[in-house]
């Protein structure tokens, strides 16, 4: 196993010029607040931050309090799904950005299954980037629309696992 692990940091993938550009503008902080009040408004309300986003995967926290509570004292449903949603979408934006190509990106399919009751700050892990940069890769060659799943899973600070999810997302070259 220790092998593996050299030989995937020995052959990480570097971003083009227009990837580390998305990549840049994200990580900085002013930035990426405007990219959520014109982009994704409920996002910034609900209070979701980029803790990690690189070519191998994208880390998405998402704070408990009154912004996305439920009766319940748990983090609402939604807000859980958004904040998954977007560890998936965030490595999609950057797949397509250096890429270099105009293309669209749909969510055709999600599965969700919720494990444990939410009621702390939770953070959302996606490691399928190199699937969606090979999905990506894939339409720009061939101009067909490409189906990819990217799994997430949301754990709370305390390393326990409150959901899971699944999202089938189609990309086409436009």
């Amino acid at each position: 196993m220790p092998r593996r692990c050299v030989l995937e940091k020995r052959f990480k993938m570097e971003l083009s010029p227009k990837g580390k550009k998305f990549k840049d503008r994200i990580d900085n902080w002013f930035l990426f607040n405007v990219f959520l009040i014109i982009k994704l408004p409920l996002a910034w309300v609900a209070g979701c931050r980029v803790k990690r986003i690189d070519t191998d995967g994208c880390q998405i926290s998402m704070p408990y309090g009154w912004r996305n509570q439920n009766p319940f004292q748990s983090i609402y449903f939604a807000a859980q799904s958004m904040s998954a949603e977007m560890s998936t979408g965030m490595l999609c934006l950057l797949a397509i950005e250096h890429s270099g190509e105009s293309v669209a990106m749909l969510v055709s399919h999600n599965k969700a299954q919720f494990t444990k009751k939410a009621n702390a700050n939770v953070t959302f892990t996606c490691n399928d980037g190199q699937k969606m940069f090979d999905a990506v890769a894939e339409t720009c060659r061939t101009g067909e629309p490409v189906l990819v799943e990217m799994k997430t899973v949301g754990v709370m600070d305390n390393g326990l696992e409150v959901s899971n999810f699944s999202f089938t997302w189609t990309v086409k070259r436009r």
